[in-house]
């Protein structure tokens, strides 16, 4: 590297004010404090950095400046890894208008690849965007990447907290940018940047961006946000939660964000909300990408008052003017919730954050805690099957030979590959030869960390000091000190009245019934593994109908005593009660059924025998339907353990459903098709079996009607 002058220092700082202000559309721009140090570390000293301010402080800028002075100096196109897609649209849009030649290749624009590739290669790109899966894609890890490393001029890892196990939204692929940053020549610089870190997470980053002996830089600045006017607000369930946001959403200035735990309170909020005549948009892992789009459009022109969304969208989301942000049920930890709540409020004076806490956030804690922790037998079970194979082995293909689900199996893999155990390619993972073990204390660690974040948001709920003090704190931010604005600082700023109209509206809400519960249509791949000779389509003359479920057992309603009823090992079998079988027969006076059911079958139960005989005859005795009894058991019943892949869940139930000959005698003659009775719908192939039996005994039609549908 060349002797750095004062002469030359001028002409950088220069150039880079030139470049900034193009960026941001104003003449008299200049750069925050730190802004310049970080592009000077990056540009003039080739060095690896780490960036640490909170949202809106003009992380983005950094590397865009830094990516433009390193191009005019020769240098190759920047490689930003990018968690969202809404983050990615955000970033390219901002490139453009400070003349930055940028692209992204994630999942949203497929078509695009090729053309994007192109011009990666005739040197016509600033700046390329890809999500950290992108990193194990085998055609841009094999092909592109590694002429991407060699012109590579700048390397930027945005939402770096990803990358460490601390951080509060840990994601695997970002492991795999350790590897990449070794093997990057020493003199590409590398700028890491994130708004929640807290010092644990810092190190780790630090460590991690390191690797090979280098120095990094590293800038932290005060993460407490002084536009912010946080506040807590307890309410006792559910219902009461829902009637507040009915009475005060308008309270509320400009267009905001409310956050909920899980996709059915998402689309719950957001029917109630849109049914009393508020502009709202569910926004969920659920919601199609176009969708996405479309909601985030909305929100950024106020066409709407509120995105009623779960963490999807979470990083990278931009609206300046966001004017609150609204939580019913929180994160696990502090710091989920600083990042969420950081949305609001980067460019205006004053936005509103409150948190209503739910009565079930534990709960929901508790599930996703270790979902990104692998199983230790199902660890070794993959690379069993992955060592034993001829070839490359597809996930369909892998879930026919071990017993875990679609979603946790994908999760589990990339864990793995990102471990150096297994490797995606062409056609699908294969094992490689490098050994693998259960990192048994770092998983512990791990979780003991999380368990330690929950505890600290509970405090949070029930601090008496600062909040946004105790945000920062979390954060180990050492600026941090009182807000003199929050609920405790300055007194409770939200009215806790609730209209008795919104109560009654959203108890109609909660108690609305009815879920679809859609027919299996096809059998899984593999059948033939596991000893089954099923393959294809099912054929349609044994097909089931669709049917219907009283709830979901996620949904806020009925889903909460569903979950009780069903999910208590503790609570003994019982008759269904009243109540519940009500609501039952209200689902079957909504039910737009094509030819109205003739009788009434229920399925064999092992641990609720009363609960579904109850439930059977109280709709047959209601609806005046003939109860033929209940389907037989074929010698024990369904093998192995509940739980499991769809392969496996069908192996386990396939021949096991036997109809008596007294029922068989009269499904012969059936004019209509027939209601079949269960408790839970899981897998749905206990009832797509049963369907099966009962059709090919001569039922012209089958309808599937059940208490609670799993998910």
């Amino acid at each position: 590297m060349d002797a750095y002058s004062p002469s030359i220092e001028t002409d950088l700082r220069a150039q880079a004010t030139a470049i900034l202000r193009s960026l941001v559309g104003r003449d008299d721009a200049d750069f925050h404090e730190g802004q310049y140090e970080a592009i000077e570390a990056l540009v003039a000293g080739g060095r690896r950095a780490l960036v640490v301010q909170r949202t809106g402080w003009g992380k983005s800028a950094v590397y865009f400046v830094a990516s433009l002075l390193l191009r005019a100096r020769g240098a190759g196109p920047t490689l930003i890894v990018s968690p969202l897609l809404a983050l990615m649209r955000d970033q390219v849009a901002a490139a453009s208008r400070a003349g930055v030649r940028a692209e992204a290749i994630n999942s949203a624009n497929a078509l695009d690849w090729e053309q994007i590739a192109q011009k990666l290669a005739n040197d016509e790109l600033d700046v390329l965007l890809v999500s950290p899966e992108r990193l194990n894609n085998p055609v841009f890890r094999d092909t592109q990447l590694p002429a991407l490393v060699e012109r590579m001029g700048l390397l930027v890892i945005d939402e770096a907290h990803c990358i460490s196990d601390w951080g509060h939204d840990f994601r695997p692929d970002y492991r795999r940018i350790k590897d990449l940053i070794t093997a990057l020549p020493r003199t590409i610089p590398v700028l890491a940047t994130t708004a929640t870190a807290n010092e644990r997470v810092v190190h780790d980053v630090q460590e991690q961006l390191a690797v090979g002996g280098a120095d990094v830089f590293t800038l932290r600045g005060s993460l407490a946000r002084e536009s912010l006017r946080l506040g807590v607000l307890r309410l006792p369930s559910p219902r009461t939660q829902f009637a507040w946001l009915l009475t005060h959403l308008n309270d509320f200035h400009g267009s905001g964000i409310i956050y909920t735990l899980t996709v059915s309170a998402a689309e719950d909020i957001t029917r109630l909300l849109s049914e009393a005549g508020h502009k709202v948009l569910a926004y969920s892992g659920r919601t199609d990408t176009e969708e996405r789009h479309r909601a985030e459009t909305a929100l950024k022109n106020n066409e709407v008052k509120a995105l009623v969304a779960t963490s999807a969208l979470g990083m990278g989301f931009d609206k300046p003017d966001l004017g609150f942000v609204v939580h019913v049920g929180a994160p696990s930890s502090p710091v989920a919730y600083y990042q969420q709540v950081g949305r609001a409020g980067r460019g205006s004076i004053n936005a509103d954050v409150l948190l209503l806490p739910g009565t079930e956030d534990r709960e929901i804690w508790r599930y996703f805690a270790t979902s990104s922790m692998p199983d230790e037998e199902r660890a070794h079970a993959v690379l069993q099957e992955l060592g034993a194979a001829a070839g490359p082995m597809s996930v369909p293909a892998l879930e026919s030979r071990v017993n875990i689900r679609r979603t946790p199996l994908e999760l589990l893999l990339k864990v793995l590959a990102v471990d150096g155990a297994v490797e995606r390619v062409s056609g699908g993972w294969i094992r490689t030869g490098n050994p693998w073990y259960y990192d048994a204390e770092r998983y512990t660690r791990v979780a003991a960390a999380r368990m330690a974040e929950q505890t600290a948001m509970i405090d949070y709920e029930n601090s008496r000091g600062c909040r946004m003090e105790f945000l920062a704190k979390a954060l180990d931010d050492p600026a941090a000190a009182p807000c003199g604005k929050c609920d405790n600082c300055a007194g409770v700023w939200f009215s806790d009245e609730i209209q008795d109209s919104a109560k009654d509206s959203a108890q109609t809400a909660l108690g609305r019934v009815g879920a679809l519960l859609e027919a299996r249509r096809m059998y899984p791949g593999g059948m033939e593994k596991l000893g089954v000779p099923l393959k294809g389509k099912i054929k349609q003359e044994l097909q089931a109908a669709d049917g219907r479920a009283l709830a979901r057992l996620t949904d806020l309603g009925w889903g909460g005593r569903l979950r009780a009823l069903l999910e208590n090992s503790d609570e003994p079998d019982a008759p269904i009660a009243k109540p519940m079988l009500d609501a039952c027969v209200k689902v079957l006076s909504e039910w737009k059924w094509e030819t109205r059911p003739v009788a009434v079958v229920s399925m064999p139960s092992r641990k609720r025998p009363q609960l579904v005989g109850s439930f059977a005859h109280g709709i047959s005795e209601i609806g005046r339907l003939p109860y033929l009894g209940q389907l037989e058991y074929r010698g024990g019943g369904p093998r192995g353990d509940s739980g499991g892949n769809s392969a496996f869940r069908l192996a386990a139930v396939w021949d096991q459903f036997v109809v008596p000959a007294e029922m068989a005698e009269r499904l012969a003659g059936a004019p209509g098709p027939i209601l079949l009775i269960d408790d839970l719908a899981d897998s749905r192939w206990s009832l797509t079996e049963a369907a099966r039996v009962l059709r090919a005994a001569g039922a012209p039609g089958v309808l599937p009607f059940v208490l609670a549908q799993a998910g």
